[in-house]
């Protein structure tokens, strides 16, 4: 067993459950999305949520010509995710929902609708009206250490959240709670990884049950199925419910805001981020089309063998279609420079926000279904973005 050491490093990521208030808000700001997304594709909708025992607060702007019951919608949100009864913490029925919802500003649709290519007639397609929602840096990226292009660390910790929360819905442990928290640390020896070194699971459970029964039900029932043969071992440190008691949870025991776990939504932090979260913007807010587009792009890159890992990085400025630059850096694992894949990027995608939605038909409801375990690396939901389809008209422009 290798000791830390020279050639020898530590990296750790967590995820967390659909019932963790964090991401309680995050499935609420997207199911509304859905929701108006499914009667007016072309919506301009920000919207943010925050939880605290008893109610929900919807706030945002939110441009649209369809009308959602969002007080239903909420309901229906947290009674999927589990939140029924009050002595959970939470109970759909019965909470408060609050709404404080404007139009998007007309200083900010000024350049949206209408990009500065438009207004200084340099737009020679119709993929140049839309100007950008904002401005920013979007970061995607891939490595090839699992069959995803995720890197192990976050994606163990999604598929160990995952999983904590159908053992819960199935009923193999029925005690459980919609709160829940995973954490993964691995070992890697010479950049490849060999052993997970600490696993961390935190489970919502009801009251009458023992530590001891959770932690051995959470060991066979989550731990044990997921995490590969061979990478657990004798000295793999196991960690379930290490403060020995979580019965207050969700709402009740932490406050959730929209857009508080962007370093789970993405790469656990195995690479860089730009800062903006996802849940609740519609694809006109390059912070989420931008950030999908870049990790389509990365992943294309490494699944082509043009390189072993790979970063792409996009910026915006608001009101303005072209991005302001476009970079990719494959960490010296590419098979040629890094600027002759740049070029090839260039020739075979666009990343003006109208040409990403219109490639990925992003104008549809599929967000609810990320707005936890994870954008990227899913193999439960066809996404556009995990497609591949990019790869051999890269290899052609190399």
């Amino acid at each position: 067993m290798p000791t830390i050491g020279e050639g020898v490093r530590l990296f750790t990521s967590e995820s967390v459950t659909e019932g963790h208030p964090d991401k309680v808000a995050d499935r609420i700001a997207d199911a509304i999305l859905d929701r108006i997304l499914e009667k007016d594709p072309v919506a301009r909708v920000a919207c943010e949520c925050i939880v605290k025992t008893g109610f929900v607060l919807v706030a945002g702007e939110i441009s649209t010509e369809c009308y959602v019951d969002m007080p239903q919608i909420v309901r229906d949100t947290l009674r999927s995710i589990g939140y029924t009864r009050a002595k959970f913490g939470f109970d759909s029925e019965t909470c408060a929902v609050l709404t404080a919802i404007e139009e998007q500003s007309p200083d900010i649709a000024l350049g949206v609708d209408r990009s500065l290519e438009s207004k200084e007639g340099t737009a020679p397609d119709a993929h140049d009206t839309l100007g950008a929602g904002d401005q920013g840096m979007m970061f995607g990226y891939a490595i090839d250490e699992t069959p995803v292009y995720m890197p192990m660390p976050i994606y163990l910790a999604n598929v160990l959240a995952r999983r904590l929360a159908e053992v819960r819905r199935n009923g193999t442990i029925p005690y459980l709670r919609p709160d829940g928290k995973t954490q993964v640390t691995l070992q890697y020896v010479d950049g490849k990884p060999v052993r997970v070194h600490t696993v961390v699971v935190s489970a919502q459970h009801a009251s009458d049950v023992t530590l001891e029964q959770v932690r051995e039900d959470i060991f066979n029932h989550v731990i044990k199925p997921v995490i590969p043969p061979g990478m657990l071992d004798s000295d793999t440190r196991v960690l379930v419910n290490a403060t020995g008691r979580f019965v207050i949870g969700g709402p009740q025991g932490d406050c959730g805001l929209t857009g508080r776990k962007i370093i789970a939504d993405t790469y656990g932090g195995f690479a860089r981020h730009g800062g903006g979260a996802f849940s609740g913007k519609d694809p006109s807010k390059v912070d989420r089309s931008g950030a999908y587009a870049a990790r389509y792009a990365a992943k294309n890159i490494v699944a082509s063998g043009l390189a072993k890992e790979c970063e792409v990085q996009v910026a915006y400025v608001i009101g303005v279609a072209r991005p302001v630059s476009l970079f990719v850096d494959t960490k010296g694992t590419g098979k040629v420079p890094d600027q002759h894949i740049l070029e090839a990027l260039k020739k075979c995608m666009d990343f003006r926000p109208a040409a990403i939605i219109e490639r990925m038909d992003l104008r549809r409801p599929i967000y609810e279904a990320v707005s936890a375990y994870g954008h990227f690396g899913r193999t439960d939901v066809d996404l556009p973005w995990e497609k591949l389809d990019l790869k051999d008209e890269l290899l052609r422009h190399i």
